[in-house]
């Protein structure tokens, strides 16, 4: 079966979108209740679901905006359901707000930046080929990476205890992360699997990760 992506208004997330929602958690390692996707609703300006089906498969919330001028795309909470789909349910998630990033800034770089419980969710930004990720392997941060760094943690809320050097943030309660398990886990690259070795999201602790998608990327999607 296809795969269909929407995405809305939270204003317009209905209580039953919702309930199914907190369904599709119930299975994943985060387990998001209803309380806390009610309270997403509240925060974020965007939601993109994606069905498989009429089966829900995943979700994320999300919002554009400018910081510093510089066109942005925030990630907060979101989940793909761990079924032999869930390659092709993040792409179709990740794709459609890409889509809207470049409506919304036409011809324009976009930077991407979301909150990683472990390294699985990487994927996310390998299979939307961004470039220029931080932190990544063998790369040593220069002073404008750092300050995007603090940048997304002072937007996702979770600056108070935020290491520009690591890109690792303890915060409490725990971080709403991009929840997404790899397909084939033996085969993540061990030294991307090392940046996460002090991040333990059940003790509130996530990785701030952005990478760029280019104008020209953005530009096939529209």
């Amino acid at each position: 079966m296809a795969t269909s992506v929407e995405t809305k208004d939270c204003t317009a997330l209905t209580d039953a979108e919702l309930a199914e929602m907190a369904d599709l958690a119930a299975d994943q390692p985060a387990r998001y209740d209803i309380g806390v996707l009610s309270k997403q609703r509240e925060e974020w300006v965007l939601v993109t679901r994606a069905h498989v089906g009429s089966v829900l498969h995943g979700y994320a919330f999300a919002t554009l905006e400018r910081i510093g001028g510089t066109p942005s795309v925030l990630i907060g909470l979101a989940a793909v359901k761990a079924s032999s789909k869930r390659n092709e349910v993040l792409r179709a998630l990740l794709g459609d707000l890409y889509r809207r990033a470049v409506l919304a800034f036409p011809d324009e770089d976009v930077v991407i930046g979301t909150r990683f419980g472990g390294p699985s969710g990487f994927e996310a930004y390998a299979v939307t080929k961004l470039v220029d990720i931080v932190p990544r392997p063998g790369h040593k941060p220069s002073g404008e990476e750092r300050a995007w760094g603090r940048r997304f943690a002072k937007r996702f809320g979770v600056e108070g205890d935020y290491d520009d050097r690591a890109f690792i943030s303890r915060s409490e309660p725990p971080a709403m992360l991009f929840d997404f398990e790899s397909l084939k886990p033996e085969k993540l690259d061990p030294e991307v699997v090392a940046l996460f070795d002090e991040v333990d999201p059940t003790q509130g602790a996530c990785l701030v990760a952005f990478g760029w998608a280019m104008a020209e990327d953005l530009a096939k999607l529209a």
